[in-house]
């Protein structure tokens, strides 16, 4: 094989293709490695960890066709140390693979490409498809990955659940102390139907997923994503998403509405007083027509900050985990922001205003 391809091109495809190489296989050692394919399809770059998969696409310059698996970690410190400008080129010879970039050159050592898995694509005609934007679908999977549990005892919750029906995408994630919903409105109604994508794999494939259009297609076990550029691959959770809309309240007890700015500001003040259990208490004043954030640490000493709000119902006092708070406020960009509380012990549901596609559900703590 011996290819030619401008450093930059060749840089940017070795850091999003190495992502997906395991850092370090005993038992396989090609996941690890990053596969260069030259052939009648063009250039290639091809990685697994058999969780998740891409198939990358460069343009460059083919003088010999061939195969070649080269060390992802190596690859990646290689790419790094390459200025902007000029041309890389790579050429095997036997077991080794030439680097050239000017006047360095580089041998790297070769993994067997022979043991390198096949990357499972969805092809069957029943399989369910859809197509993104892929900058909205980068920014929702990225956003809703960091909602669902790092826990993997219910495989479920580590999970993001994509629902396609009626031509909008709705996503969810929860930990089960807090859950977020967003809706995508689709130009393509697609198919209908459900995955459940493991949070882990849907941020790495966030990152890697090019502004154009993205063609969704997924089956019982795989999903995969397909542009111009590049085909990414993950397997899908086996398990069943829990009925999460029985626990969003029907009715509130009390509706505030207030300014985004004034609640992060006021958040933000009162958590650096926050105890060992990150505990911020909010306390809904009808007649002051006001919030109170509240936070006391005996080590610390304690933070009381108020801010003007638009209240409907009755007065009322309830604690969050303030981490679970703040993380309402990258879901929306919205002026306002509307909290509804369903009394004590009973979840705080968080929306901004005027701002459908977004619902934000957090569990109270302990009073």
């Amino acid at each position: 094989m011996n290819i030619s391809l401008e450093k930059k091109i060749f840089s940017e495809a070795v850091h999003t293709v190495a992502r997906f190489a395991e850092r370090k296989s005993a038992t396989l050692p090609a996941l690890s490695a990053v596969l260069i394919v030259a052939g009648d399809d063009g250039i290639k770059m091809r990685a697994t960890n058999l969780e998740t998969g891409i198939d990358f696409k460069l343009a460059g310059q083919c003088a010999l066709e061939g195969v070649v698996a080269l060390p992802a970690t190596t690859l990646q410190q290689l790419a790094s140390s390459l200025t902007s400008e000029g041309k890389v080129s790579i050429e095997q010879v036997g077991d080794t693979a030439l680097v050239v970039s000017g006047t360095a050159r580089s041998t790297l050592k070769t993994v067997p490409y022979e043991d390198f898995p096949t990357i499972p694509l969805p092809q069957d005609q029943q399989d369910h498809t859809f197509i993104i934007s892929g900058a909205v679908l980068r920014t929702l999977l990225a956003q809703l990955a960091s909602c669902a549990s790092v826990s993997t005892v219910r495989p479920e919750l580590a999970s993001i659940f994509l629902s396609l029906e009626g031509g909008v995408l709705t996503a969810v994630a929860t930990d089960s102390f807090r859950l977020a919903e967003k809706k995508v409105p689709l130009s393509n109604k697609g198919t209908q139907g459900t995955l459940l994508v493991p949070a882990k794999n849907a941020a790495e494939i966030a990152q890697a997923l090019p502004d154009e259009e993205v063609i969704i297609r997924f089956n019982e076990h795989q999903c995969a994503f397909e542009s111009a550029s590049s085909v990414l691959v993950t397997r899908l959770t086996n398990a069943a998403y829990p009925d999460y809309r029985q626990i969003i309240p029907k009715e509130f007890v009390v509706e505030a509405t207030v300014l985004r700015k004034d609640f992060e500001t006021a958040l933000k003040r009162t958590t650096v007083f926050s105890d060992s259990f990150q505990k911020v208490r909010l306390s809904f004043s009808t007649g002051k027509k006001q919030i109170a954030f509240y936070a006391h640490n005996t080590e610390v000493g304690e933070s009381i900050e108020t801010i003007p709000a638009h209240i409907d119902g009755g007065d009322l006092e309830i604690s969050f985990n303030h981490r679970y708070l703040a993380a309402a406020l990258p879901l929306t960009n919205t002026e306002n922001l509307i909290l509804s509380a369903a009394g004590i012990g009973r979840p705080l549901v968080i929306r901004g205003s005027g701002d459908t596609s977004l619902l934000y559900l957090v569990s109270p703590m302990n009073q």
